[in-house]
């Protein structure tokens, strides 16, 4: 039984999958928190750029 802790205490094959998954994790919500912030500027331009359009007569 002592083997048994041993062998699972050394064994690190699944440290590899939670590493990749908790960096998919940050990369997330980097993206979602840049384009959250980049919708919000885009949607103020093209909002300047329809109101400009309407105003040509």
């Amino acid at each position: 039984m002592k083997n048994l802790f041993a062998r699972f205490a050394k064994d690190e094959s699944g440290a590899t999958a939670i590493e990749y998954g908790l960096i998919a994790g940050l990369i997330s919500i980097a993206l979602v928190t840049v384009l959250g912030t980049t919708s919000t500027s885009l949607n103020g331009v093209f909002t300047k750029i329809q109101t400009a359009l309407g105003n040509v007569k």
